[in-house]
């Protein structure tokens, strides 16, 4: 499959133009249309107000939504003016409560989504609930980005997190893309278990799926010398020179791994490279 059609979707001016520079040189690499999505967010919380006050400031609330939109929407414009691919840029605002339906139907249709990371100094809850929102509403792959490194062009060395799961294939699939132009693929199993289906030849199924989409790609399995799958795989990354990871995304439930830690959480909060996953 190929990027058609990738969303950025933006909630912070200072922010917006790494955001763009990615997936703009993404889109101009493979010739896809680039849709910037520019959110004023609406944080009222009903019921917290004393009563005659909340229609107030209900309507200053979503009059400084509106005006973040438009400074996101203008602010966009202005950097891809004059650029060499096909985009657009849209101003749209929305509650917290709605999010979740706004970002998934606005995500749906297009090929990937970029976005910043979820997690870290100046994180809303309102980032994880977009990155959620495009994974799980929206069933589209999203492609996460560190906070300070620039996007790599081109992808030389890309690391897929194998585990075996209809997750990790997905994000697989969904990065082909990227797999087919990079130089050297690495498939990391960690800590295979040794009654699966796959036990004599670990990765062997998803490296001649790669071989017959022109993708040559090396397995290395590696043992859990570190409590945390995240520590492991982050190591590995960094001793490969990785330009990117491919994971699945949230094996257990979210619920699950907001309280109690997870391999994806971990990876959008250590990760150096950018991170696409799929769910």
């Amino acid at each position: 499959m190929a990027f058609r059609s990738i969303t950025a979707i933006t909630t912070e001016i200072s922010e917006q133009k790494a955001l763009l520079d990615t997936s703009g040189s993404i889109a101009r690499q493979v010739g896809a249309h680039l849709d910037v999505l520019c959110l004023g967010l609406d944080r009222t919380q009903p019921g917290l107000y004393y009563t005659g006050t909340s229609a107030v400031i209900f309507q200053d609330n979503l009059s400084q939504a509106r005006q973040q939109a438009e400074t996101l929407e203008d602010a966009a414009k202005d950097t891809l003016q004059g650029a060499d691919f096909n985009w657009s840029a849209t101003g749209l605002t929305a509650q917290s409560v709605a999010l979740n339906g706004l970002v998934a139907y606005r995500t749906r249709f297009c090929d990937l989504v970029v976005l910043p990371r979820p997690y870290g100094d100046g994180r809303t809850h309102e980032d994880e609930a977009i990155l959620e929102a495009a994974l799980f509403n929206g069933n589209v792959p999203v492609l996460v980005l560190p906070d300070t490194q620039p996007f790599p062009d081109p992808v030389e060395t890309i690391v897929i997190a194998w585990n075996d799961s209809a997750e990790a294939l997905r994000a697989t699939r969904a990065a082909l893309p990227f797999l087919q132009a990079a130089k050297n693929v690495c498939i990391a199993i960690i800590d295979p278990p040794t009654h699966g289906p796959d036990r004599s030849d670990p990765g062997g199924a998803l490296g001649q799926m790669l071989a017959r989409h022109n993708v040559r790609a090396e397995v290395s399995v590696l043992a859990r010398t570190m409590p945390r799958v995240s520590d492991i795989l982050n190591r590995y990354v960094k001793d490969k020179d990785a330009q990117m990871v491919v994971m699945g995304a949230y094996g257990h439930s979210r619920f699950r791994e907001a309280i109690m830690g997870g391999a994806t959480r971990h990876m959008l909060e250590l990760a150096k490279v950018p991170v696409l996953m799929a769910h």
